[in-house]
């Protein structure tokens, strides 16, 4: 099997990054982790890619006269690593249009709501002073226009009584680990691709056992601690 060559942005902790470092260990994952870009020297994440043996660079945006000459040094790298396939996991600068239509179909991101609520910073916060009572994550295909592009897959949580913005993002946070490998196993698979505007699957069965889903329970009864069952991912 062929392993499509992945190169993820962080510009943090690199928690996403590091989940789909340990999903790409598995040789039979279909892709394969090959180098993390960071804007930031002090990420976190940069150690944790070098202690797994992985390639990491490090572009900062003060280090460029223009924004278009960052997004050039970005391209540059990502050819250089020879990536088929780019993860924003926690990357906090946007993308120019000419880079994201570049790697169109390409490139993708998650985000820590259920799109399209939701766009841009503070999701968490935001949804509890909406009063939702269902939130959630989103990887979706990267589209020059923020957080708009066609959805891969979601995984959604309750909000429970009592919950701040810590409680909440701590929730989506666990669930983001598991649906960010199956998303991006999905893409190097060929099985989710975008077109014309949308993302079309393919090479799934047509019986519903079959079918890739996230399966969601929420039960606003249940204790915190068994909220990781709220949303198995069921291949």
């Amino acid at each position: 099997m062929s392993r499509k060559r992945t190169v993820v942005l962080i510009s943090g902790r690199g928690s996403n990054m590091t989940a789909l470092i340990a999903a790409a260990a598995d040789p039979t994952y279909p892709a394969e982790i090959v180098g993390v870009i960071s804007d930031r020297a002090n990420a976190a994440g940069l150690g944790i890619a070098q202690s797994r043996g992985i390639a990491t660079k490090v572009i900062q945006r003060a280090d460029y006269a223009s924004k278009d000459a960052h997004d050039d040094a970005i391209d540059a790298a990502l050819t250089g690593f020879g990536a088929e396939i780019v993860a924003l996991a926690g990357y906090m600068r946007i993308l120019g249009r000419g880079l994201v239509e570049k790697w169109q179909g390409r490139m993708v991101n998650i985000h820590p709501a259920l799109l399209p609520a939701f766009k841009g910073l503070d999701t968490h916060a935001r949804a509890i002073r909406a009063g939702v009572r269902i939130h959630g994550c989103s990887v979706h295909f990267v589209t020059p226009e923020m957080d708009d592009g066609p959805v891969i897959a979601q995984a959604a949580v309750p909000v429970m009584v009592g919950d701040n913005e810590d409680t909440l993002a701590a929730r989506v946070l666990k669930v983001e680990h598991r649906i960010y490998p199956l998303a991006l196993g999905l893409v190097a698979e060929g099985k989710a691709r975008m077109e014309k505007g949308h993302t079309v699957f393919a090479h799934f069965a047509d019986d519903a056992e079959n079918a890739t889903s996230v399966v969601m329970a929420p039960d606003p009864l249940r204790e915190e601690t068994d909220l990781e069952q709220l949303a198995r991912i069921t291949p």
